[in-house]
């Protein structure tokens, strides 16, 4: 490692009604991984959208000074003429466009505003090659998983001559594996290139293993900055800077009040939506008691999300068999309403594309599932919409002045607290939750687990999808584990480890429960 690269020095940025940013001071040296850690909302990615030149010279007060120069970056396209660039955590690829198409959209290897396939492609191989990836530059995005299309973006940054790059959250879609992948190429590209990274992440474990200095803020400002070799770097130092105390319980106690079957699937089968041979679901039976949290693990594309969404009132999949029983009896729910109407929610894992609606204000997100709730003969009482939404923002604790704001503006884990407090609103007997702390730092987690117990306290049945394993032990009674779409194992928890789990994902499903 080198010299200071960069220095972003008081930097102070506001929005309506809130100080985002309150003279916020980093600096990084040439060579270096630099991890910043917060809460959510702390202005995390708000420092780094100063940064790249999303939000404009002038739209905020301080310096910032990249080798040896301040920058007045207009826009992002100023900043990548330097060789900053940002992944942002929803990656910015066209499904239906090739990698190749992709990786220079914006940058197109043209001559005269003719674009040059053959260099295109031959460039594209080049940087993949890079960074492992050996799909063929004409596979379109849509067909390649969430891990490959983090190397997409890396790739992307690599052929704009990428000398500080940024990442928000890179690993919160991936499983463990891909990862940990991920991060070894960092570790790589900053040994062998010299690239200089800054990562925003909330998994602490990652950040210990890959970062060399962790910058802390906590609600607007810069708190400390941890050297690896010189300070602690464990993951309850990196918390006690977070949150300014310490944690020394990450998963809240409960009270185990189990009661009978609240919901009962038998011989569940659904199909791909558009290949109308592939099972994603095959012969799955499971059951979730009142008063119980049940764990779901598994790999990507083990079938849990499938599973819950065609349960869901068809909401995924087609040629979907198999019996559902709420509290007993038999049920047919064909649609989303009549779900919702029987006393089932699903807590969606794509907050942004299928839970909120971004330009909408958080009273209308709360209230949306149920608006019946709010109204009378068909008219919404507005008074009470803005009183049942401030009533659940509290309780949940989203950071905002109003609940009239658009949810767009709020970081990410306010937005998962709005996406939860939805379905709270929603009053629901199974509560269906998938990747229900994705993005989330570990005070909000905190704050998602206790509203979990107090449910479960309260007789509901949760069902919980997560790829964290410490998160099903920590917070569920049994622990169902799936692997192409087959049911291969279903453990108590207080007798499952992350080993005895993964020894059951990585096995073949062929010889599992429902053979």
């Amino acid at each position: 490692m080198g010299d200071t690269i960069l220095k972003m020095q008081n930097i102070t940025k506001e929005f309506p009604g809130v100080k985002a940013l309150d003279n916020v001071n980093i600096e990084v040296t040439e060579g270096e991984i630099h991890a910043l850690c917060g809460e959510n909302g702390a202005g995390k990615s708000t420092l780094m959208n100063v940064l790249s030149g999303i939000y404009p010279y002038g739209t905020y007060s301080g310096n910032v000074i990249y080798q040896g120069h301040e920058c007045r970056f207009k826009n992002i396209k100023d900043s990548e003429r330097v060789g900053i660039v940002i992944i942002h955590q929803e990656l910015a690829l066209v499904p239906y466009l090739s990698i190749a198409e992709n990786m220079f959209l914006g940058n197109e290897q043209a001559k005269n505003g003719v674009i040059n396939w053959d260099l295109t492609n031959q460039k594209a191989a080049q940087y993949m090659q890079m960074v492992g990836l050996n799909d063929s530059p004409s596979t379109l995005i849509k067909d390649i998983g969430m891990g490959k299309q983090q190397l997409v973006e890396i790739a992307k940054a690599l052929a704009k001559n990428v000398k500080l790059l940024i990442l928000d959250e890179p690993t919160s879609s991936l499983n463990e594996s891909d990862a940990r992948k991920l991060l070894d190429l960092l570790i790589e590209f900053k040994e062998t290139k010299g690239i200089t990274s800054i990562i925003i992440s909330h998994k602490l474990n990652e950040i210990s293993y890959c970062a060399d200095k962790i910058t802390v803020i906590r609600d607007g400002q810069s708190i400390e900055t941890l050297v690896k070799g010189v300070d602690e770097l464990s993951e309850e130092r990196i918390i006690k800077g977070m949150v300014g105390r310490e944690m020394t319980n990450r998963y809240p106690a409960r009270e185990h009040n189990i009661g009978d079957v609240a919901m009962e699937v038998s011989n569940w089968n659904v199909y791909h939506p558009f290949y109308a041979d592939r099972k994603v679901v095959d012969n799955v039976s499971i059951n979730v008691r009142h008063g119980e949290v049940v764990g779901f693990a598994g790999l990507i594309g083990a079938g849990r999300t499938e599973l819950a969404m065609s349960v869901f009132g068809h909401a995924y999949g087609t040629k979907i068999s198999g019996e559902l029983k709420l509290n007993g009896k038999p049920v047919r729910l064909t649609s989303i309403p009549q779900a919702i109407n029987a006393g089932l929610a699903y807590v969606t894992e794509d907050r942004k594309g299928d839970g909120l609606i971004l330009t909408n204000s958080i009273k209308h997100n709360t209230t949306m599932a149920r608006p019946a709730f709010i109204s009378k003969r068909g008219v919404i009482d507005k008074d009470l919409e803005k009183a049942k939404a401030e009533d659940i923002r509290t309780k949940l604790g989203v950071k905002t002045p109003t609940v009239e704001q658009d949810v767009g503006n709020l970081s990410g884990g306010n937005q998962q607290k709005v996406l939860v407090g939805k379905w709270i609103f929603a009053e629901p007997d199974v509560l269906m939750m998938d990747e229900p702390t994705r993005g989330v730092d570990v005070g909000a987690k905190y704050e998602i687990y206790q509203i979990i117990n107090n449910l479960v306290s309260q007789g509901k049945a949760v069902m919980m999808i997560s790829s964290e394993l410490p998160e099903l032990l920590g917070m569920c009674d049994r622990i169902y584990v799936m692997n192409e779409g087959r049911l291969i194992a279903e453990l108590d928890a207080k007798d499952a480890s992350q080993e005895i789990i993964m020894s059951y994902i990585m096995q073949d499903s062929k010889g599992g429960i429902g053979a």
